[in-house]
């Protein structure tokens, strides 16, 4: 009797650790891969958020609101989740199209549940955590309530945070989710809201061309250097600085919409001087987010700028810089305004809409 030995080979050996080691790296890939997804770990950990350098400081509180990478996750899976409105159809993601910069793309106002249409243009979500206010008419100020307006009203989500919490607590899914951004699984309105504004906090858009000019790793154009010179004669008064706002309300002169019934600012403040004065946006990803305006009035970036040369109304309380040297609106010629959409298009950041951990 004896036994039978199969000796591995020295190369044969070499095989085999070849092997373990592709094996913990396609492991390694794997777990880099689900937190570029968005999926939750076993241990949170703070989530990196990359800050450009040219940006202004962060304004979002991460001391009431820490951004952790399964905090995130969690926020990600909530903002395309359906069963945040009442019939388990509407989502954040419905309004807020990646492709299109977060906007609902064509659409002039947003419509949501039961194809109800609202009063206004939904704005980008990209560079939320930099800014002040959140919306048209600057009623909200805290991100960490801002998803509690779109969730609660009748022609957007027209549901409840209670009721929100009741669905989600009968997925053993969510439970895994909350427990791993959380510590336990305890489902609440303000975790939902909290988780939320995490994922829309890392929503960053700083890759542009613009940026990349700026950094010294791309060219201008002649073209698109004119529409830079041209705009900050003629724009940057409004859209100033690296947001592309200051954050400013102001009347410019738009007709009073009566199907709408909106009179910007002042719906909040109910003073008249603020009457037909919105916020003024950003013009980060410009080139994507059309239709233009609180209420989409425009659909093309020429309709916007021939509106400012030659459609301003003179209203009583019109801002001051589109009332100077006796001239409504602001005088460009049609070759000018050529040249400030090249230069607006710089600011579009294909890498922010296509990135994955953003995406469905």
């Amino acid at each position: 009797m004896f036994t039978m030995i199969n000796p591995i080979l020295p190369f044969q050996r070499e095989q085999v650790r070849s092997l373990w080691i592709f094996i913990a790296f396609s492991i390694m890939l794997m777990s880099c891969t689900d937190e570029y997804e968005g999926e939750a770990f076993e241990e949170d950990k703070a989530y990196n958020l990359e800050i450009p350098a040219n940006f202004p400081a962060l304004l979002f509180d991460t001391d009431k609101n820490p951004v952790t990478v399964n905090g995130v996750a969690l926020g990600k899976k909530l903002f395309y989740e359906g069963k945040l409105s009442r019939n388990n159809t509407i989502s954040c993601g419905f309004c807020h199209i990646q492709e299109y910069a977060f906007t609902h793309h064509g659409h002039p106002v947003s419509h949501g549940i039961d194809d109800k249409l609202g009063i206004r243009n939904a704005p980008p979500i990209q560079n939320m955590a930099f800014l002040k206010n959140y919306t048209w008419d600057g009623v909200s100020h805290n991100l960490d309530e801002r998803s509690l307006v779109p969730i609660t009203t009748d022609f957007e989500m027209d549901s409840s945070l209670p009721e929100v919490v009741s669905k989600l607590s009968q997925d053993a899914s969510y439970k895994r989710l909350f427990k791993a951004a959380y510590g336990d699984d305890n489902i609440t309105g303000e975790r939902v809201l909290k988780a939320l504004s995490q994922f829309m906090v890392t929503m960053i858009s700083a890759d542009s061309k613009y940026d990349r000019m700026k950094k010294g790793t791309a060219a201008f154009t002649n073209e698109e250097k004119q529409g830079l010179a041209l705009f900050q004669t003629k724009c940057a008064s409004c859209h100033s600085g690296d947001l592309f706002t200051d954050e400013s309300y102001r009347n410019t002169g738009m007709y009073y919409n009566a199907q709408y019934d909106d009179r910007g600012r002042y719906r909040v403040t109910l003073d008249w001087n603020d009457n037909m004065k919105f916020r003024v946006p950003s013009l980060r990803n410009v080139e994507y987010t059309a239709p233009y305006m609180h209420d989409g009035r425009f659909y093309s970036l020429d309709a916007v700028l021939n509106f400012y040369s030659d459609n301003v109304e003179n209203q009583v309380n019109l801002d001051p810089i589109l009332k100077q040297n006796g001239r409504i609106g602001i005088p460009m010629t049609t070759l000018e305004k050529q040249y400030i959409i090249a230069f607006l298009k710089t600011l579009s950041d294909q890498q922010f809409i296509s990135n994955k951990k953003f995406a469905e």
